[in-house]
């Protein structure tokens, strides 16, 4: 525990909705951390990402589980909507999602720009990890979520307005050529 307290005094604080440069990279926190956390805990680091994966598994760490638990359900609750728009079957299986992910994903589908509505899916990320941030900020969950945090705001930089148009574009004519 007082390892945690020498790696968290260490983290630069940063707001991610900012034009500034996030202050640190993934790289230099995640060696930071390789310094002050344990194998275990290291384990749990490792397996931190804005993708969880499909499988349920359980991280070692309450925290990282809810985060994948809401991601997962954002994400089943897009291609539901997704497939819905197509005319598909999509079965999200024995899978429980979540109500504000639900509300979520149909507030960003309903929105007429691509980059409006990811920028809002991000700012629906960002406040479900403010809302499972701890208290204590210097527990180990509070190290997972300045991870979380640090990756979202990293991905959200690399936003390009014009580049993306021209991707969604480019994407959008393919799927209607293959229909």
């Amino acid at each position: 525990m007082s390892n945690q307290y020498y790696l968290v005094s260490q983290l630069p604080g940063f707001s991610v909705g900012d034009d500034k440069a996030v202050p640190i990279t993934y790289e230099y926190y995640y060696d930071l951390c390789s310094r002050f956390l344990s194998k275990k805990e290291m384990k749990i680091l490792d397996g931190l990402s804005l993708e969880p994966p499909l499988e349920d598994s359980k991280t070692g760490s309450t925290f990282v589980d809810n985060w994948n638990y809401k991601e997962k359900s954002l994400r089943l609750a897009l291609a539901q909507i997704r497939a819905l728009r197509m005319k598909k079957k999509f079965s999200a299986g024995n899978e429980s999602i979540a109500p504000d992910a639900v509300q979520a994903a149909r507030t960003a589908s309903g929105m007429d720009s691509p980059l409006a509505a990811e920028q809002y899916l991000n700012q629906y990320r960002l406040s479900v990890i403010e809302s499972m941030r701890p208290t204590d900020g210097f527990s180990l969950d509070a190290v997972f979520s300045y991870g979380l945090k640090l990756r979202l705001a990293s991905r959200m930089k690399k936003f390009d307005e014009a580049k993306g148009l021209a991707s969604y574009k480019k994407i959008y004519n393919r799927i209607l050529e293959d229909q």
